[in-house]
């Protein structure tokens, strides 16, 4: 589980091709501290950790990304160079500093626009018509791991804002129209609306 607070910013070392994709990521964490087999959410992807090292460029670890995660992901267009958000999993005791995120992307949406509003940046994107039923406004979701309010609605369009510090410390501020980011709908909004179904289900029996 993560809390989607984005604690750095990864860059896509190299890319190899084996049975599943096999992504190393350069990272500002101390990976002698990370075991592997533990989960780092990447742009919002829960992946685990098969290897891990330092060498003369820094730390980084290594993720293999199967066939469905390239599917319903943005990792498909990853490549070296690739500026991405992680968040290490949540530990019993931490901060719950954004809301709960599992880490299992439910599809991606695409930027529609991005307006500076102060300091701020004010950007809507489009959600897929199965998933855009979930997101409604004042209520969270995750987009590329990180944790946003919605502020509007409109069909299947949402906004959110962006402050200053969120532009700076994730991958959100250099986005624009037509960028494609991974999606993960709040999961008490994904109960709720099953709740509701069961219930209407029920009726027509």
């Amino acid at each position: 589980m993560f809390t989607g607070i984005i604690t750095d910013i990864g860059l896509v070392r190299s890319i190899e091709q084996r049975g599943d994709t096999r992504f190393v990521i350069g990272c500002a964490y101390d990976t002698s501290k990370i075991t592997t087999g533990a989960s780092i959410a990447c742009s919002g992807c829960c992946l685990t950790v098969t290897d891990k090292g330092r060498d003369a460029t820094g730390d980084w670890f290594a993720v293999d990304a199967s066939a469905e995660t390239l599917t319903l992901t943005t990792a498909k267009n990853w490549c070296e160079g690739t500026r991405i958000n992680l968040e290490r999993a949540l530990k019993v005791g931490d901060e719950l500093g954004g809301h709960i995120v599992s880490g299992h992307v439910d599809g991606t949406a695409r930027v529609v626009s991005v307006t500076p509003e102060g300091d701020s940046l004010r950007l809507v994107f489009a959600a897929p018509d199965a998933l855009a039923k979930f997101i409604a406004p004042k209520g969270s979701v995750t987009l590329d791991g990180a944790s946003l309010t919605v502020n509007e609605v409109t069909g299947a369009q949402f906004g959110v804002n962006i402050i200053p510090h969120t532009q700076s410390e994730t991958t959100l501020g250099a986005l624009t129209p037509g960028t494609a980011v991974n999606l993960e709908i709040d999961v008490l909004a994904r109960y709720v609306a099953r709740l509701d179904e069961a219930r209407a289900e029920r009726r027509e029996t």
